[in-house]
């Protein structure tokens, strides 16, 4: 991990410290904000109680004093009733004013619902059993009338006096007990629900309280006392990271082995260490067989597990000296200190093939994942750390024309890989040159004799080898990554050749061009492919791309698939090459994807002969015939080939019996000679029609 990553990430901390800091406090400010608020209404709601009973104390003096006042008026002689009287009046006023003042602070309401629950204040106001409401206003009406009926008694009334009758006048004592019960009850009602705000008040501030004491311990522990040590500890965790980011650099993923950068970076210094001792070192390149096969099949989860099981074998049966390494997908190495003799390696080797090839059992599946390995042995077949990887990997492709097999590096070897590097470098040269021709072969129907197609074949002509076959050169451009260059070559070429003819009018049905996995994976195989088209002038229609089973079969993720479609939906038509020796489903064998099965040559060769080959022939060509997919039968070369293919229904053949593969002015000549041939007209003199 760079220094610089580190700063940032140490800032970062320091900077969340104080974030977590500031948030502290502003949560205890917070805190000490709400205490006082709470304390504050508490007190408010404390002197509003306080008022309430005072008025609700005062209220049960006076409707006592009212009707104290009332009974001493009506007894006493008329010397005494005058002040008797006003004392009653202003009892009266004074318990009216109270009463309002009283509504005015219990904001109660008459219509609200809370008169139905008995332990409140308006079910003391206005309902059962006390209705203190209607008693207090009957008690003030009852006093008023007395007062003016004594008044007007003893001449003092301004306004007349009172003129009811003299049986309305008597204060009513049921009222004044009645509203002396209720105030009494309102009084308790006030006090029950002072003391309840109270406590619920009390309660929250003392969970306030609490809480800043905690949040203040918590600060003090987790904040300022620890926060060099949680520098610290993060320092510690940021070593730990670039300790853990180490490990998977120099590690795989998938298997916890060694990968490619590690073997590179110390495998010089294995070399110099087996020199120092004078010892033999061995590299063992090992591939798994059927590793394509197993994922096409059952999926990359089975194909990560046997991955897996491998590495632990591979662990298991080598020795702590020794190094295993996972190359990649399903390469492997092992570098075999203090090798000892050829036998030795011999048998250190094919005890780990041993193991290996045990079946592995994946979900109920058994897998026979099969291995092979190629040896180099340091300082017999190379003195360095480069050389001796090349020379495992070429003794691996020999001992894979052998499945399950082991081969060493050998001079015969040493030959192929010399002549490999020619090669690959001669490759280079012919495709700066564009020196790869193309060849035509026709696709002919056997019915009427009309040409289906024809397929470009990619040939090169070595100005000092002669002509080197496609199987010669083919693999080598696949294995150094140059197959997409001369892919493009022959395309192009083929397209051009094509456009000619359609001009000229000679007729070839479709155009058929071979394209491997690494063209297509190409992010702009499919724009430089509509390009060529456009150049040319040569009608999408025209054209087939002919691709194997196992490039149909990669996962969406490579793009291929939805390569393909795009293609397909511009009006080019995609073939099915070699159809019969891969692992395609017939979810892949259906119109939508694919227009035409080319039968693969193994299958038709001999097949007048070999019973076997018919039955798979003729179920193919039903398949096809019942999904409305064209076939072609591919590697015909006898007559009685050709008639067995008749006489199943296989309509479409190419092959030598039909025509040899032709440079394009034979090709051209060819299928002119074999155009149908238009009826001509004759001018006839005179009248004469």
């Amino acid at each position: 991990m760079s220094q610089q990553p580190v700063q940032t990430i140490s800032g970062r901390l320091i900077l969340l410290i104080k974030a977590g800091y500031w948030l502290a406090l502003l949560i205890i400010a917070a805190m000490v904000m709400a205490s006082f608020i709470l304390l504050q209404q508490m007190m408010a709601d404390q002197r509003h109680d306080d008022t309430l009973l005072d008025i609700v104390g005062m209220q049960k003096t006076l409707s006592q004093r009212i009707v104290f006042l009332a009974n001493a008026a009506g007894t006493a002689s008329r010397n005494q009733q005058p002040a008797l009287v006003t004392a009653f009046k202003q009892a009266t006023a004074e318990f009216e004013r109270n009463y309002d003042l009283l509504l005015e602070r219990v904001v109660a309401d008459p219509a609200s619902p809370a008169r139905f629950d008995p332990k409140s204040v308006e079910s003391v106001l206005f309902a059962k059993p006390f209705h203190l409401d209607y008693f207090s206003v009957g008690l003030i009406a009852n006093g008023q009338r007395l007062v003016s009926a004594f008044e007007s008694r003893l001449g003092m009334a301004d306004n007349g006096g009172y003129k009811g009758g003299g049986e309305r006048v008597n204060l009513d004592a049921s009222i004044a007990n009645a509203t002396l019960s209720g105030y009494a009850a309102l009084g308790q009602r006030i006090s029950a629900h002072a003391d309840a705000r109270s406590e619920t008040l009390l309660d929250l501030h003392r969970t306030l309280f609490y809480t800043t004491i905690g949040v203040i311990v918590l600060v003090a522990l987790f904040i300022f006392r620890p926060m060099s040590n949680a520098i610290l500890r993060k320092t510690h965790e940021l070593i730990d990271a670039r300790n853990s980011m180490a490990f998977i650099a120099v590690h795989d993923g998938l298997t916890g082995l060694h990968n490619r950068t590690f073997l590179t970076d110390h495998f010089d210094t294995l070399i110099k260490g087996a020199q120092r001792r004078r010892e033999r070192l061995a590299a063992v390149h090992l591939d798994l067989d059927r590793f394509k096969q197993i994922n096409d099949t059952l999926g990359h989860a089975a194909g990560d597990y046997v991955l897996v099981v491998t590495a632990q074998r591979m662990r298991d049966s080598c020795r702590a000296s020794d190094l295993c390494v996972r190359l990649g997908s399903d390469e492997f190495v092992m570098i075999l200190n203090g090798a000892g003799g050829t036998e030795d390696i011999n048998m250190v080797a094919r005890r780990v093939l041993t193991q290996i090839n045990e079946p592995i059992v994946f979900q109920g599946t058994t897998i026979l994942p099969g291995a092979s390995a190629g040896v180099a042995v340091y300082p017999v077949d190379a003195d360095n750390a480069q050389d001796l990887l090349v020379h495992a990997d070429l003794a691996l492709h020999s001992a894979k024309k052998q499945s399950g097999s082991l081969s060493f590096f050998s001079e015969e070897l040493r030959h192929e890989l010399d002549y490999r590097k020619q090669l690959e470098h001669d490759i280079r040269i012919a495709i700066a040159e564009k020196a790869f021709q193309v060849y035509f072969q026709p696709q002919v129907s056997l019915s009427n004799g009309t040409i289906g197609g024809i397929e470009a074949l990619v040939r090169w002509e070595h100005a000092e080898r002669g002509m080197i076959t496609p199987g010669e050169f083919i693999p080598v451009a696949e294995k150094c990554g140059l197959m997409p260059a001369i892919g493009r070559i022959v395309i192009a070429k083929a397209i051009s050749e094509a456009a000619e003819w359609n001009r000229a009018g000679v007729a070839f049905g479709r155009l058929a061009v071979n394209v491997s996995g690494s063209e297509l994976r190409e992010p702009d195989f499919d724009a430089f492919l509509f390009d060529t088209l456009e150049k040319a002038g040569l009608p999408p229609q025209r054209l087939s791309l002919e691709i194997v089973e196992s490039v149909i079969l990669d996962d969406e993720k490579t793009g291929i698939a939805a390569k393909l479609r795009h293609i397909r939906a511009a009006g080019v038509h995609l073939e099915l090459d070699d159809f019969g020796t891969g692992y395609a489903s017939l979810s892949h064998v259906n119109p939508n994807e694919i227009d035409r099965l080319k039968i693969d040559r193994r299958f038709v060769q001999n097949i007048n002969e070999n019973g076997d080959n018919t039955k798979i022939v003729r179920a193919i060509t039903e398949l096809a015939r019942g999904l409305g997919i064209s076939i072609v039968a591919e590697g015909a070369e006898t007559e009685a080939e050709l008639d067995s293919l008749m006489a199943i229904g296989c309509d479409q053949v190419q092959g030598y019996s039909i025509a040899f593969p032709m440079p394009q002015d034979k090709a051209r000549q060819w299928l002119v000679a074999r155009a149908p041939k238009r009826a001509r007209l004759t001018v006839l003199q005179g009248r004469l029609a």
